[in-house]
């Protein structure tokens, strides 16, 4: 099978990545869960929540997460009035804490058919339903995909390389000057990003996430477990620059 990568900017003031979400409980990982992406690109692409196979498909694309921003962990407490009772005959009020990310910034890259990318890299740029994170409120502050103009300058779309390659050296997805620059005073043993990727169960550091979405069936949602690797990988210099910017005296010139 002809396989390709897919890099998408993940970036928003708020976000939410829900695991164990319940009741009056709602969570959220730290960074882009495989059921929340599964479920950005079914609707990125019109897919029903009730088709399993379409599910299953996209469930099935490898999935690495770069952390070029961690969020800062809030929550929202959450009132709802009039919310019936379990058993019709009445109305109460809810009283829950949602947690969300802030001002976190993720690179996602997929890897797998390289004709379901090439669809999904479309569809992301034309969505058919509006795309969010995790929550309607929480919706992209950037393209997933960059416009033909500034991918050589950002990188994100379609490649031909590894997904292992893309997060050790695509451009670091900072636009903040400041950030950039404060960046680039630190000692290289003190630039990290950290990585989530898809593994085997058997490699000898998996960890298991249970966020594989097996369906989305209002009612009958059903989730199993995937096997991720966390790791770290350094932020060089050229990942700080990018491809057309320098550094001259300490600043960073793009």
């Amino acid at each position: 099978m002809n396989t390709q990568t897919l890099a998408l900017r993940i970036d928003a003031p708020m976000q939410s990545w829900g695991v164990r979400s319940r009741f009056i409980k709602r969570d959220t990982a730290s960074e882009p869960t495989k059921s929340g992406v599964v479920g950005l690109l079914a609707s990125a692409r019109g897919t029903d929540r009730n088709d399993d196979a379409a599910i299953e498909e996209l469930a099935r694309l490898e999935m690495g997460v770069r952390i070029d921003r961690e969020g800062l962990l809030e929550r929202d407490f959450h009132t709802a009035q009039e919310v019936p009772n379990t058993m019709g005959t009445g109305h109460r009020t809810v009283i829950s804490d949602r947690y969300y990310l802030a001002d976190a910034l993720f690179l996602v890259v997929l890897r797998g058919s390289a004709a379901l990318l090439h669809e999904l890299e479309e569809v992301v740029q034309r969505p058919h339903w509006p795309l969010f994170f995790g929550r309607k409120a929480f919706v992209p502050a950037a393209p997933l995909v960059e416009p033909a103009s500034e991918r050589e300058r950002w990188g994100t779309g379609l490649s031909s390389r590894s997904l292992e390659d893309v997060l050790e050296h695509h451009p670091w997805l900072e636009r903040d000057p400041e950030r950039r620059e404060e960046m680039l005073r630190l000692e290289q043993d003190q630039r990290r990003l950290r990585t989530v990727i898809d593994v085997r169960p058997d490699h000898e550091h998996a960890e298991r996430r249970h966020d594989l979405p097996l369906s989305f069936t209002e009612g009958a949602r059903r989730y199993g477990s995937r096997a991720v690797r966390v790791g770290q990988v350094p932020l060089t210099d050229d990942m700080i620059g990018g491809r057309t910017a320098r550094t001259e005296g300490g600043a960073t010139c793009i």
